[in-house]
């Protein structure tokens, strides 16, 4: 597992030469309906061994949670199953929030 900064993320999003990430958003679907960065597909950590087998395993995927906790342990458990482009948002949708976008509302 590869880790990312928020600005680093925006940079990789902005860059129509480069084949963007799935951004995998694991927090709650109340936590994603208060926020999350555009373009993210929710799959709450809640549901996820259930649900991760429709997920592409060779696809770069961008875990996100709140702060990038719950995100490096369900990074961890794909690797486990097999997913080897993994890659942990450093300090989740807050340090999105603060980092590149101040107009996120915040929790």
């Amino acid at each position: 597992m590869r880790h990312i900064r928020a600005t680093e993320l925006k940079a990789w999003l902005d860059d129509a030469g480069r084949e963007p990430p799935l951004l995998l958003d694991v927090r709650e679907p109340w936590e994603f309906e208060r926020c999350h960065i555009a373009g993210a597909r929710l799959l709450p950590m809640s549901v996820l061994a259930g649900q991760y087998p429709t997920l592409d395993p060779a696809r770069e995927t961008v875990v996100v949670c709140h702060h990038g906790v719950r995100s490096y342990h369900v990074a961890r458990f794909l690797e486990h199953n097999g997913f080897e482009n993994l890659i942990n948002l450093t300090g989740g949708v807050d340090a999105w929030a603060k980092e590149v976008d101040p107009e996120m509302p915040t929790y």
